[in-house]
């Protein structure tokens, strides 16, 4: 992502019609909370790669431990690699979308004088932070996601060829159709003052 400076919004790095960006950067991002839905039904159609490069400046931006941005992110394109992870992430056949993501935790990055015990939960904290932003960036972009956390974590870790441990996957995509919000629990529910 980078600033222009005449205007001060940001954009991606290819061209893009103007008035897309426009509208994506001034997104209301309660409006963005408020309707994003887990989708399981993708369009057959390739996600623009200016898209994916906002979702990655997203990413980038999600809050972390000391800043050190305990985590990786995986952007797995390979069909092969896409059909195995159906299988680790417990034969959920919709993890073979368009846009396929593993958020995975880093611990090492994390220079912080902690026991390793709390640098593992904060570089576990980070990865899924940067997840939800991606998620969030996504809706805003008219793209449609669902979040796996059910997952094997040591057959993704062979699929992704890496030693480290896995937080999440998202899988992108266009909607076959936007789902309506679902109701849910009444604030006061939620909410528990001491």
């Amino acid at each position: 992502m980078f600033t222009d400076k005449s205007t001060q919004i940001l954009y991606p790095k290819e061209e893009v019609p103007s008035h897309d960006v426009v509208d994506i950067v001034q997104t209301n991002i309660f409006n963005v909370m408020l309707n994003r839905r887990s989708q399981r039904k993708f369009e057959n159609k390739k996600v623009e790669e200016w898209k994916l490069e906002m979702i990655f400046a997203a990413a980038d931006t999600a809050p972390t431990a000391g800043g050190f941005q305990g985590f990786e992110i995986y952007h797995i394109k390979n069909e092969g690699s896409k059909k195995k992870l159906v299988e680790a992430a417990n034969n959920q056949p919709y993890v073979n979308a368009p846009v396929v993501l593993g958020f995975c935790m880093n611990p090492k990055r994390v220079k912080l004088n902690f026991p390793p015990e709390t640098i593992r939960k904060f570089s576990q904290q980070d990865a899924t932070l940067a997840a939800a932003y991606s998620q969030l960036a996504a809706h805003a972009l008219g793209l449609s996601s669902i979040w796996i956390g059910m997952l094997d974590e040591n057959k993704l870790m062979e699929i992704l060829r890496t030693d480290l441990s896995p937080s999440s996957i998202l899988c992108l995509g266009y909607p076959v159709k936007m789902l309506v919000p679902k109701p849910k629990r009444n604030l006061k529910d939620l909410i528990h003052e001491i």
